[in-house]
């Protein structure tokens, strides 16, 4: 194993890996930020949550949302060119990465993801799937997608605290 990479499982709980929990309509903008300002209310770090869809299906406006709704007052931008976003938050410190770009998981050495992420961080990944080996295992992943008539948010929980975090967000 390479001296960055992640030990898999590592937030592993009860649930079982990828136990689908909710699936949400978001018609509009205004429904994925509801749904993040519902994330904000809920989650407690440390926290690892990969976002999965398309381009242009809302995992940066979801997470956005999620920063302005914790009091976040400046712009908040997609880190696709820089990879990483950090937001120092009263509280918490969100990790916006976004690795649609690179090229190899190994790029992520660079970013000291493993040195950033700590006990009140909250990790967002967006294209999660290339960073494998070198992030954390998630506690919830968020699949953004759609039908021919709505786009939707279906939330799968890998990790107990996943689970709960999930159930909070359903109620």
């Amino acid at each position: 194993m390479a001296a960055g990479r992640f030990e898999p499982g590592m937030n592993s709980g009860d649930t079982q890996p990828g136990e689908r929990v909710w699936r949400r309509p978001v018609p509009a903008e205004r429904d994925t930020a509801a749904l993040a300002r519902q994330f904000a209310a809920a989650l407690e770090p440390p926290c690892v949550i990969y976002l999965r869809g398309d381009l242009g299906a809302g995992k940066t406006l979801f997470t956005r949302a999620y920063i302005q709704a914790k009091g976040y007052d400046g712009y908040v931008k997609s880190p696709s060119y820089g990879l990483l976003e950090t937001y120092e938050l009263e509280n918490q410190t969100v990790l916006h990465l976004d690795l649609y770009r690179i090229e190899d998981p190994e790029e992520l050495e660079y970013l000291a993801i493993r040195d950033l992420h700590r006990r009140n961080s909250v990790l967002m990944v967006e294209w999660p799937d290339r960073g494998k080996g070198f992030l954390p295992a998630p506690d919830l992943v968020l699949e953004f997608g759609e039908t021919d008539e709505s786009r939707f948010i279906e939330c799968l929980s890998f990790s107990s605290k996943g689970s709960r975090l999930a159930t909070l967000v359903d109620t």
